[in-house]
């Protein structure tokens, strides 16, 4: 099967075109590098010709609300236009957990435009939501690092690692389209400080961890439901010690 992978050569992009040939599909990583630009259309006719399906895991360069929303609309009316042209019988998007219950955060609403523009949309489709990578807890830490003192929501958190996402993508590509939404999350969940402090332990990361009710996540407010998948998710095989002790 012809598989499209519309940010192939991003961490989950890359992991997800090797998880395709490996299962003997005919991955094809298509971006700004090869040569296809979803925000401009260039391209998109001959990398999408004989596709099946089409997995989006593209990411806006810009957090800026109005230059994110922007990506994300054009990108996806662009790519499903050309999709329904192609013949394409599936596409898959990979969205965010929580995207409608992080009131303040920039990027959220462009996710939550993107979905909507695909459940209009003209092609069979599966989205699929998950929680933070464990590669970005990290960047979790440095965005509430104020003074020297990584500060925290006392939260919930339930971080997946990108190659589970990857897999899990792969085995959607080549299922019946769901017309429908399912979210993906970690094996574990626990408090976000947790995640951070092992990390920072891992690292030898002198940083001092404090939780506070009034810090924000990315700007946004959040509590236990913000970062957590809801009922009927899908668990990664993955724990966040694992990972560490290979990275």
């Amino acid at each position: 099967m012809k598989i499209i992978v519309i940010g192939g050569s991003g961490l989950i992009g890359t992991k997800l075109v090797r998880a395709l040939r490996e299962q003997g599909h005919e991955a094809v990583a298509a971006s700004p590098k090869s040569g296809v630009n979803t925000l401009t259309g260039e391209g998109l006719a001959p990398a999408l010709e004989g596709a099946a399906a089409v997995i989006d895991v593209s990411n806006a360069p810009s957090w800026e609300a109005a230059a994110v929303m922007k990506f994300f609309l054009t990108s996806t009316h662009n790519l499903l236009d050309a999709e329904a042209a192609a013949g394409v019988q599936h596409h898959i998007a990979l969205s965010v957990v929580g995207a409608e219950r992080m009131p303040g955060n920039t990027y959220m609403p462009a996710k939550i435009a993107q979905e909507a523009a695909i459940q209009d949309g003209p092609i069979p489709y599966t989205i699929v939501r998950a929680t933070q990578f464990f590669e970005f807890v990290g960047a979790v830490a440095d965005s509430g690092t104020i003074d020297g003192t990584v500060r925290l929501p006392p939260i919930d958190f339930q971080p997946i690692a990108a190659d589970d996402v990857a897999a899990i993508l792969a085995g959607i590509a080549v299922a019946v389209p769901l017309n429908g939404t399912i979210e993906i999350g970690g094996p574990e969940r626990k408090p976000l400080e947790q995640f951070v402090r092992r990390l920072f332990a891992a690292r030898k990361d002198p940083r001092p961890v404090v939780t506070a009710a009034n810090a924000l996540y990315f700007e946004a407010e959040v509590d236990d439901r913000s970062l957590t998948p809801q009922s009927q998710a899908r668990h990664g095989k993955i724990y966040f010690e694992d990972w560490l002790a290979r990275n």
